[in-house]
């Protein structure tokens, strides 16, 4: 099944944090596909914390959404996340955006992503590497999302992906 994946930091070296999941992933089984440039985001609902790194990739898995939840959630354990206050500084946050075309809404996981179309840092990512897909919710393609957004949070390209 293809995933994709949004990856974010703000302890740390952030960049440097994203490399070493994407590293956990593959390790775990994960194909990664596609990755996009790494953006310096500014912190949306608690903002009285670091600047984020984030990154969505494309990837490919045998898992199903709750076994790569778990294996999302063990990657954040071994990295030292460490809960906080909600929407706080983190090591590592390794979130499921879109499982193919599947929609899914359980109490311990809801795809596509609930915030994803509220959120520059994911959408400008992920519009990077997949501005055709087509939200299987909305129905509009994931660059129509972007340019529809309305978040004003800045996010700034830090390191363009290799071509």
């Amino acid at each position: 099944m293809i995933y994709f994946l949004s990856l974010g930091s703000n302890l740390g070296n952030k960049t440097r944090n994203l490399a070493r999941a994407g590293r956990l992933l593959g390790e775990c089984g994960m194909e990664i596909l596609t990755a996009s440039s790494i953006y310096l985001t500014e912190p949306v609902d608690n903002r009285d914390q670091p600047w984020f790194a984030n990154q969505a990739l494309e990837v490919r898995s045998v898992f199903d959404p709750p076994a790569l939840l778990r294996l999302a959630k063990s990657i954040e354990a071994r990295m030292k996340r460490v809960p906080t206050v909600a929407k706080g500084p983190r090591t590592i946050d390794i979130d499921i955006l879109l499982a193919g075309d599947l929609v899914i809404d359980t109490p311990e996981l809801v795809i596509p992503h609930p915030r994803l179309v509220q959120r520059n840092f994911v959408l400008v990512p992920l519009a990077e590497i997949a501005p055709d897909f087509v939200h299987p919710v909305l129905g509009k393609t994931i660059r129509e999302l972007a340019l529809a957004s309305a978040d004003s949070a800045r996010v700034i390209a830090k390191k363009r992906r290799r071509a």
